[in-house]
């Protein structure tokens, strides 16, 4: 799958690491000129330091990023952070900190960077949400608050967007190997919870968690050109985790 030439830039956030990097990696390959946004170093350029969840800088941030590379053809929506509190210990410092990156953030950037290929003639935007978007887990009510309410705001951008050749769509990874896999310590992808209520027991079907380029995988196509008429979809890539009960 190439990129067209013409088409333009793709922003990354969270392109510092895990699915991000791996998207930023993926679409590189594919030819895109990928901008990397985090806020730590991306490894690679053209990447800024920044912090999505500061929205009133995301105008401005675009206008940047376009005046810079030329035009912008896709966003691709993955920056997030898990802190988990069960609802007696919620504090209201985590609850607008996952908010506002997992869904203030993306929305306003998202506003941004449509408005803009809607002008251009159109463009691409994936929001990499969860399973947590329909799918709920004790200790995780602000993420799951977060995940759920981006799947939701990605329908409507489909909506208003669409007309002006914008097409948006989410992705939601069950379990993947990253650093988000990491909670208080342990990679719960290596403990006996995981193992064998997960991959011994078959609750999960494809028997692993997935690696960050498989869900890049799944990104690539939906931002190409190839992609020309799958918007306000949410795909879902867990291998087939939620299928069952």
């Amino acid at each position: 799958m190439g990129a067209d030439p013409g088409s333009g830039a793709v922003v990354v956030t969270g392109a510092g690491n895990g699915i991000g990097a791996a998207v930023a990696e993926r679409l590189r390959a594919d030819g895109y000129l990928v901008v990397g946004l985090d806020v730590e170093p991306c490894g690679f350029e053209p990447s800024r330091v920044a912090d999505v969840a500061d929205i009133d800088g995301h105008e401005g941030l675009i206008g940047s990023v376009a005046a810079a590379h030329g035009r912008i053809w896709g966003l691709v929506n993955v920056a997030g952070v898990f802190i988990p509190e069960a609802v007696a210990d919620l504090t209201v410092t985590a609850y607008r900190r996952q908010l506002g990156v997992m869904l203030d953030g993306p929305v306003w950037l998202a506003r941004a960077a449509g408005l803009h290929m809607a002008g251009q003639g159109g463009g691409r935007i994936v929001n990499i949400t969860s399973i947590h978007g329909t799918n709920s887990e004790r200790s995780a009510l602000s993420y799951d608050a977060a995940k759920g309410g981006l799947e939701a705001a990605t329908r409507t951008l489909a909506l208003e967007l669409g007309e002006h050749g914008v097409l948006v769509n989410s992705v939601a990874p069950g379990f993947v190997r990253t650093r988000m896999s990491v909670v208080d310590g342990r990679d719960e992808l290596e403990t006996d919870w995981f193992r064998q209520g997960y991959v011994e027991s078959g609750r999960l079907p494809v028997r692993r968690a997935a690696e960050p380029r498989e869900m890049a995988s799944v990104v690539a196509f939906l931002i190409s050109p190839d992609n020309t008429y799958v918007s306000g979809a949410r795909i879902v890539a867990d291998g087939a985790l939620t299928v069952g009960f």
